[in-house]
């Protein structure tokens, strides 16, 4: 059964979720607009291969928001903390997730066992944009945070299940809109990319088939920078994998050892 619970690390309140399982710890960071609760159905089942904590990334869900530092250092620095809390978790990250784990680990690898990289952004100076546009993120939330149901929700979700819509709907007036911003600008601005080499880690790249994130040549030049690395692919599925094909999210994932 799922279980809720806060601790303070990093200086701020971290409220996480945890699906016990009975394989090793995994630390698993949402994307840019998720609270863990909408991830809850995704940890359900890798619990079967992992004790499974989800976080509130700080300014979404029930963790600390506010007047706090929302770069992709203070997330990195976030997941760096709790992870020495940890048994050494595999952290699995999700987009900006997937970024924030790339920066954690080059910052201090210590207390972490091994990467899920999950169809990080490859954005950065330099490089293409992010293929998702600010306005999708900053009005949903904005209707959100006046309230509303599953179907002024489902104009920016249009091949979601009603359940998934509803929970949308019901927890995106979470995400703080200046943390999200911060966020969203961050995609162009951070190299990820010059964290990479620096990496020894065991790491597995996830790649959306159906989605432009992570393009062949990118996963070809994160190998480059990341020899360890292995590469699964869930084919047909947009970038929130898991929604689109949890089976095949799952033997993507369930299988990684570090």
């Amino acid at each position: 059964m799922m279980q809720g619970y806060n601790i303070h690390a990093n200086g701020i309140r971290q409220h996480l979720i945890r699906y016990p399982g009975q394989g090793p710890e995994l630390l698993l960071i949402p994307g840019i607009t998720s609270p863990a609760i909408t991830w809850g159905f995704v940890g359900e089942r890798l619990a079967e291969g992992f004790d499974v904590h989800i976080l509130d990334v700080r300014g979404r869900g029930l963790s600390e928001a506010g007047d706090l530092d929302y770069t992709l250092d203070a997330m990195a620095d976030d997941v760096i903390a709790l992870a020495e809390r940890m048994n050494r978790p595999v952290v699995l990250g999700h987009s900006m997730g997937a970024r924030t784990a790339i920066r954690a680990a080059r910052k201090a690898p210590e207390p972490i066992s091994g990467l899920i990289l999950v169809d990080p952004p490859m954005s950065g100076p330099g490089r293409r944009s992010y293929p998702a546009n600010w306005p999708w993120y900053g009005d949903s939330i904005r209707v959100a945070q006046k309230g509303c149901g599953v179907e002024e929700m489902r104009r920016f979700c249009p091949t979601w299940t009603e359940e998934q819509v509803a929970l949308r709907a019901e927890w995106l007036h979470t995400c703080q809109w200046g943390a999200i911003r911060i966020a969203f600008d961050g995609f162009a601005t951070d190299d990820i990319h010059a964290d990479m080499p620096q990496i020894r880690l065991p790491a597995r790249l996830v790649i959306a088939g159906g989605a432009t994130v992570v393009l062949p040549e990118d996963a070809d030049e994160m190998k480059s920078l990341m020899p360890q690395l292995e590469i699964r692919k869930v084919e047909g599925a947009g970038h929130m994998i898991p929604w689109d094909d949890l089976e095949g999210f799952l033997a993507a994932v369930l299988d990684f050892t570090a």
